[in-house]
């Protein structure tokens, strides 16, 4: 038994000596090497080589010159050297690896070492994403570098224009008249940037532009497919994206931003996020380990008596994650308390993520504090290391980045001790201000996410705790059948211990004639007053209906028999688009120039302004006589090619302490550090109304 067990493993060995030579052979004639005999020519390391070898599986000559062309750009990049050999038979790899326009974004990126920040979400939605991947860039501000930002949608909408707030919240406008996730509203204010349409991805948009290159017939009449074509598109995006320069809020100049921060929305496992999981693990393929890495937001709930720290959802997340190909760097904790630090090792263990790069997001009390709670953990110095950013960590390579030392000295920065200043000043206000927002979509707090900021922007400027009180416009109309007496008394009761009164935009009907109801009592009572868009129309008509004596004013978008010219206060724009919805208003920054000794030029401090639109309708022009006339000034107006727009209406100061209404959107272009002129004049109304009140 011995010996023929001998023998057949001595035959064993013979056969396959045999077969290696024969492989060898094959290998020589047809023009192939061993991935192991290119790896040793190319000055891979010997874990590079084990990794890359693919069990000594045959390449061709294709992608051996892949592998040598990439081999120096590997060893340059981790601060290696050596020079490449010409080799006569060597072809382009992109011609069956990378399309060249994919490649040619892929060797800038390379070049330029811009660095790519991706935040991606687990166990639920809504979970923080935004603000994690929108403070993270205060901290990249610090640090004194340019940063842009991404976000990926995976609806099949091409943008959120059409879509509804008490569904998807606010529809954010952006300088150029892209119409995008909320989302972009919180990078614009924490990064102090102007972003471009471009910067709201969605399944939308890359399907319609890779169809669109399919019938144009780019492809060659080669099969579309998800892998590769869509896959690429989601590539060529973020790094176009990445490298498209940005201006600063206020700043002419644009420049190139050196890190793209990337949010994919939705949750990890979702159906409808996949082709973007894996355009993502592909990009981190093409551009490298140090160029590129990933910040995954998951949730540790707090169950039990005694509470404790449940870390199983975060576990089976990151595993999910794994599973699809990405590997986080670090893990944002969301939770009501700090992470412990038992459930901090814990994480560890089953994640190999290191314990110093598991970030608490717990809890604060405002959402200025966010950054600099990941400040105090240290997260700055631990990106600088983990992406090799310069002049912060100059290594070539980095084989402990979830370190504890500061080495980007952010509590020195100018960005961070101004940030410290505003979260100080949430928390120490020196008075309250009760603000009434009259709206359609109050059951929906983010249908008007950002007339609330712009509201707290000038709180912090005034001093104040703002308090908002939200009104549903319908619960104030009298002819609303479905609102009975003692609920309309309610409403108006809590509207008049209000200090202020909003009435932002809107669309449809419902609700309306509440609006004109609590314009009339803020125009009557001198209550500091300030109207957005729809509520600038709704101020036109109820002064048509009440001050002018034309009851039956009203606006073309809600009724048709109107007189024209005497009834019909609001008309339809006449280049405006009655049958296709989306992208069709007037959108965008329009300049609206004010009226000299009006209050509108007093607060904005400038006889020319730019502001942001979104629009169909507007007041009619053939009325704005007779409302003048009456006390209406229309003190801002644009005059570009489609004609004369009334842009801001207002009744003079010494009738009315502060009662201004705009057709733009100024909640848009407020920031943190520089509140919109028009709410701020509302906030420091409405403190001199509390004060008087008191």
């Amino acid at each position: 038994t011995i010996r023929m067990s001998t023998m057949l493993l001595l035959t064993i060995f013979y056969i396959s000596l045999c077969l290696n030579s024969v492989q060898s052979s094959f290998a020589s004639y047809w023009g192939h090497e061993t991935k192991s005999s290119v790896l040793q020519n190319v000055g891979y390391t010997q874990r590079e080589k084990h990794n890359l070898s693919r069990n000594g599986k045959l390449v061709n000559r294709n992608e051996i010159s892949f592998l040598r062309n990439t081999s120096l750009q590997s060893l340059s990049s981790r601060g290696g050297g050596g020079n490449q050999e010409e080799d006569d038979e060597e072809t382009d790899y992109s011609s069956d690896i990378l399309p060249s326009s994919l490649r040619e974004l892929v060797e800038d990126t390379i070049s330029s070492q811009r660095k790519i920040i991706v935040v991606t979400g687990g166990v639920l939605s809504g979970i923080g994403k935004g603000v994690t991947a929108s403070s993270m860039g205060v901290l990249l501000r610090g640090m004194g570098l340019r940063v842009t930002a991404l976000k990926i949608d995976p609806y099949l909408n091409v943008d959120a224009g059409t879509m509804s707030p008490f569904e998807h919240g606010e529809v954010f406008v952006l300088d150029d008249g892209g119409e995008t996730d909320l989302d972009l509203g919180n990078y614009e204010r924490f990064l102090s940037v102007s972003l471009t349409k471009e910067s709201n991805l969605s399944t939308g948009k890359i399907y319609q532009s890779v169809i669109e290159r399919e019938r144009m017939g780019d492809y060659l009449g080669k099969t579309v497919q998800v892998v590769p074509h869509v896959t690429d598109a989601i590539q060529e995006w973020v790094l176009r994206v990445a490298k498209a320069p940005v201006a600063r809020f206020g700043a002419s100049k644009k420049e190139t931003p050196e890190v793209c921060i990337v949010e994919l929305g939705g949750t990890l496992g979702d159906i409808e996020s996949m082709p973007f999981v894996e355009a993502l693990r592909q990009l981190q393929e093409n551009i490298g380990y140090k160029n590129m890495c990933f910040v995954h937001v998951s949730l540790v709930p707090v169950l039990g008596s005694p509470s404790e720290q449940k870390t199983k959802p975060t576990q089976h997340s990151v595993a999910q994650m794994r599973q699809l190909g990405l590997t986080p760097d670090f893990i944002a904790c969301r939770g009501k308390e700090p992470i412990a630090m038992s459930a901090r090792r814990k994480i560890s263990c089953f994640t190999s993520v290191d314990p110093n790069a598991i970030i608490s997001i717990h809890d604060v009390s405002n959402i200025y504090r966010v950054p600099l709670m990941m400040m105090e953990q240290n997260l700055g110095s631990m990106l600088a290391h983990r992406l090799r950013i310069k002049p912060f960590c100059d290594r070539s390579s980095s084989k402990k980045y979830s370190m504890r030392s500061d080495i980007t000295h952010l509590n020195e920065s100018k960005v961070i001790k101004e940030w410290r200043q505003l979260a100080d000043g949430v928390d120490e206000p020196e008075s309250e201000c009760v603000i009434a927002m009259v709206g359609k979509y109050v059951d929906q707090g983010d249908a008007y996410l950002s007339v609330i900021k712009a509201l707290t922007h000038a709180a912090i400027a005034t001093k104040q705790r703002l308090k908002v009180e939200w009104i549903e416009a319908s619960r104030l109309d009298s002819s609303d059948e479905e609102t009975t007496e003692k609920v309309r008394e309610e409403a108006f009761a809590k509207l008049k211990k209000c200090h202020g009164i909003v009435v932002p935009g809107g669309f449809g009907m419902r609700g309306f004639e509440g609006k004109v109801e609590a314009i009339k009592y803020a125009r009557e009572s001198k209550t500091p007053f300030l109207g957005i868009c729809l509520g600038m129309q709704a101020s036109v008509v109820e002064y048509c209906r009440n001050e002018l004596g034309r009851p039956n004013a009203h606006s073309a978008e809600f009724k048709d028999d109107l007189n024209e010219d005497f009834d019909d206060a609001i008309i339809f724009m006449p280049e405006g688009d009655r049958e296709r919805m989306g992208g069709t208003m007037r959108l965008g920054l329009r300049e609206t120039v004010l009226q000299k000794g009006s209050v509108a030029r007093k607060v904005y401090g400038s006889e020319n302004v730019l502001e942001r639109h979104r629009h169909r309708y507007e007041v009619n022009p053939a009325i704005v006589p007779d409302l003048e006339a009456a006390g209406l000034k229309f003190v801002g107006r644009n005059t570009d090619k489609s004609g004369e727009r009334m842009e801001v209406v207002e009744i003079d100061e010494t009738i009315h302490p502060y009662f201004i209404a705009a057709q733009f959107h100024p909640e848009f272009t407020s920031r943190p550090e520089k509140p919109n002129p028009l709410f701020k004049g509302l906030l420091q109304a409405g403190k001199q109304t509390a004060t008087e009140k008191d």
